[in-house]
């Protein structure tokens, strides 16, 4: 492949992937739009039309700055790659050090600031304006701050000597290189999941044992007959930031935690809680998350071996508008355009992702209660606002869990299917 024909290929993926995100944006609205003035038969004795109109309001006004993003991210990526902004990175890193490795370091960690500084325009307003209009948004300046202040803190902690660690095997290890960054990436991330829950969510949030009480020995008694393991539950200050609830459960090994949102606790009844909580396990028991690990692992293999085979061709470089070869280069600007050419294959994960979101609420239908699920979901529906209609397309490449009129009707058959 000559620089020319990377430079037609990249200029065309990005044309048709921007256009088409930007056109199945625009289906989502207009699906919305439609249902707007009725709610779904399925909802009407659960969710008012004055909800539901809310919820289609917030969906609209998050497409209309979806679109906008899509555009600026697609021109910030046109300024980076052929406008020549990774050859300015590149050009100052070497005035910073001579040793390539630093330099390497230094040009990542450059354009790691840079973008953050040119998106934090879109994020403050998609924080104080847009989540804020709809009545989502806690988050004071201050948290704000500090948060994105912590956030590229613990990222030059952690990442630096990663990347360190990269660049000097990508150098020493000869075309093989791809496998022992691999592994060297296998280790690290397996090693963030088992640290995660102790060490790093509670630099951004408060984590406090759940109270004593019907709703813990509820949970208690769940996790009792479904024999699963945890170092504790814990209820987390999601208010802190915003209206949204959640629950999940994170860790690896004897060092899983069960976390709640404190919104999601504030009006739910303690068998809903319960109901919500066994979806989660359905997900830990049906090993969803070590297949989607191992799968993620299989991809950054691939991605990697491919990258080796790109990597000492001049035109790779060439045709991304890129004059500074180097191993720290040619790994930011793969990771950079790879999106372009993925997201074409974007609905084959939504797909597995909504199939495994089917069988969690299977799990909590068996071993918690399909009519708790669904009042539950419905409640969370109501409080963050959470569209009940989607468009088909749209939810084919974006949807990682069912749309809400189907998951509704599975929980249902679900439960019929329980009754003797």
């Amino acid at each position: 492949m000559n620089k020319h024909t990377l430079y037609i290929l990249f200029l065309g993926f990005l044309t048709f992937t921007t256009f088409l995100q930007f056109y199945l944006s625009i289906r989502q609205s207009r699906a919305v739009l439609k249902h707007r003035s009725q709610v779904p038969a399925d909802f009407a004795d659960t969710v008012s039309l004055e909800e539901h109109q809310k919820a289609a309001d917030y969906t609209l006004a998050k497409q209309r700055f979806a679109r906008c993003r899509i555009v600026f991210e697609a021109l910030l990526l046109l300024v980076f790659t052929l406008g020549g902004g990774l050859n300015l990175l590149a050009a100052l890193s070497m005035k910073f050090s001579d040793g390539p490795m630093t330099q390497g370091v230094l040009l990542i960690g450059l354009f790691a600031l840079v973008n953050t500084l040119i998106s934090l325009p879109l994020d403050v307003y998609a924080t104080f304006k847009l989540e804020a209009r709809f009545g989502f948004n806690r988050s004071s300046a201050g948290t704000f701050i500090g948060d994105r202040v912590k956030g590229l803190l613990l990222g030059a902690v952690i990442g630096v000597p990663l990347l360190y660690a990269v660049i000097y095997l990508m150098g020493i290890t000869g075309s093989l290189w791809w496998l022992w960054v691999w592994l060297v990436w296998l280790g690290f991330s397996l090693l963030m999941l088992w640290a995660f829950p102790k060490w790093i969510a509670p630099l951004f949030n408060t984590f406090k044992p759940l109270p004593e009480g019907r709703l813990k020995e509820k949970i208690e008694h769940l996790l009792g007959r479904t024999g699963f393991k945890s170092k504790g539950i814990f209820v987390m200050d999601g208010s802190k930031r915003s209206g949204h609830g959640n629950a999940y459960f994170t860790g690896l090994g004897a060092n899983k935690r069960i976390v709640f949102y404190d919104t999601l606790l504030e009006d739910m009844q303690p068998d809903e809680v319960e109901a919500v909580l066994a979806h989660e396990l359905g997900h830990f028991k049906h090993r969803h998350i070590i297949k989607q690990m191992l799968i993620t692992f299989v991809l950054a293999l691939a991605v990697l071996y491919v990258l080796g085979k790109l990597m000492p061709e001049a035109a790779f470089y060439q045709g991304l508008g890129v004059h500074y070869p180097s191993h720290a280069m040619a790994l930011l600007l793969f990771l950079l355009v790879l999106p372009v050419f993925t997201f074409p294959f974007a609905p084959l994960g939504s797909l597995m992702s909504r199939r495994n979101e089917f069988e969690a609420d299977r799990y909590a239908a068996a071993t918690a209660s399909a009519q708790d699920l669904i009042a539950a979901l419905t409640k969370l529906y109501r409080s963050n606002a959470a569209n009940l209609v989607s468009d088909k397309w749209y939810s084919r490449f974006y949807d990682s869990h069912p749309g809400a009129r189907e998951r509704v009707a599975a929980l249902k058959k679900a439960a019929a299917a329980k009754q003797p």
